[in-house]
């Protein structure tokens, strides 16, 4: 329970870590952020990284000279693209492996071809609304090459999201991350920004439970 409490400490603070990572690590910050970013949308067993919330952090201290904005966009977009793509990867190769059971109630090809239907409907949408989402923005790039996504489509609209995903948050923190009111409260700033990347997955969630089953 203590690693718990010191992993919340550090996502609450996130702008005071990252000071005293600039202070100690100097440019090498950006290479632990784009570690970070990386982790976070391209392994499946880390969903639990901070992303939005770091990305705000992030600018904020950017915002004070401490890292240079422009790069730090750039390379946090191509950490969250590349990962993702890792992701897809994975999930595209592993798929037809772990899906290839008839009996199995889980892992059966009947579900791997209605993944399959889900993302030719959905996959756009699905794609760039999991970016600003935590946990299912990890998944959603695995679960993509699962359903065999067309991999162009997917680059195309995964690259959008990215830019989109990366450049508000940073900019938010960069032009918001500093007023004295969000500094004075910045834990619940991070605890409203995690509830918020949260809504459009429990909105869609809502709209796709509400819909009539078919036959």
């Amino acid at each position: 329970m203590e690693w718990i409490q010191h992993f919340a400490e550090v996502v609450l603070h996130l702008d005071q870590h990252l000071v005293v990572l600039v202070h100690d690590y100097g440019t090498w910050v950006y290479a632990i952020l784009f570690t970070i970013i990386f982790c976070e949308t391209g392994l499946v067993v880390t969903p639990f990284l901070p992303g939005d919330s770091l990305l705000f952090a992030a600018g904020a201290v950017a915002a004070t000279g401490a890292l240079d904005a422009d790069t730090l966009a750039v390379l946090l977009i191509c950490a969250a693209v590349i990962g993702d793509n890792l992701n897809y990867a994975i999930g595209y190769h592993i798929g037809p492996v772990v899906f290839s059971r008839e009996d199995s109630w889980l892992l059966n090809k009947q579900h791997l071809e209605r993944t399959r239907r889900f993302y030719e409907k959905y996959g756009v949408k699905t794609i760039i609304l999991a970016r600003f989402a935590p946990i299912l923005r990890t998944f959603a790039p695995f679960i993509a090459g699962i359903g065999r996504m067309k991999y162009p489509r997917f680059l195309v609209y995964d690259i959008g999201g990215g830019v989109l995903w990366i450049t508000t948050f940073v900019c938010a923190g960069y032009f918001f991350g500093n007023i004295p009111v969000v500094k004075k409260n910045f834990s619940l700033v991070i605890l409203a920004i995690i509830a918020i990347s949260l809504v459009p997955a429990v909105l869609e969630y809502l709209r796709a439970r509400s819909e009539p089953k078919p036959a």
